[in-house]
């Protein structure tokens, strides 16, 4: 499953290379929850449009959406994340869109994982919990050009 899908053209390349090798592939959505400069994702009142989108792409499965809760946020910040995606998910549900279950809430991370769940996160990402604080700085791994 990919996480992070926040554009169309995205999408659709990934579409354009399953339907050549005739495979499928779950995704989430990736919303910005935060608008965050430094976060990828949709923009939150972009999410339902861009899903409609994605959804007709015969090769992806909308299985739900994706957000990172505010970078040193604080706990009334990142709840605020956290809920606008329950309510972005509740909403989307809600249209039936044919390709979409909406069944997978992924956020949280080490540090607001629990909070996460009390909003519905089905998937958690605990890799500092388990594999400790990584070496190379979040600009190594997230250029801040956005293409």
């Amino acid at each position: 499953m990919v996480h992070s899908i926040d554009r169309f053209k995205v999408a659709k390349m990934i579409n354009d290379k399953l339907l050549s090798e005739d495979r499928t592939l779950d995704i989430l959505i990736q919303v910005n929850t935060s608008n965050e400069d430094s976060k990828y994702g949709c923009h939150p009142l972009e999410a339902k449009k861009l899903v409609k989108e994605i959804s007709a792409l015969s090769q992806l499965r909308i299985k739900g959406l994706m957000t990172i809760g505010k970078l040193g946020g604080t706990i009334e910040e990142t709840q605020d994340c956290f809920k606008t995606l329950q309510d972005i998910a509740k909403d989307i549900k809600l249209e039936n869109i044919p390709n979409v279950s909406m069944d997978e809430l992924s956020m949280g991370m080490t540090s607001d994982y629990k909070m996460a769940i009390e909003y519905g996160s089905t998937i958690v990402r605990v890799g500092q919990a388990i594999f400790g604080k990584r070496n190379l700085p979040d600009s190594h791994y997230w250029p801040e050009e956005k293409n």
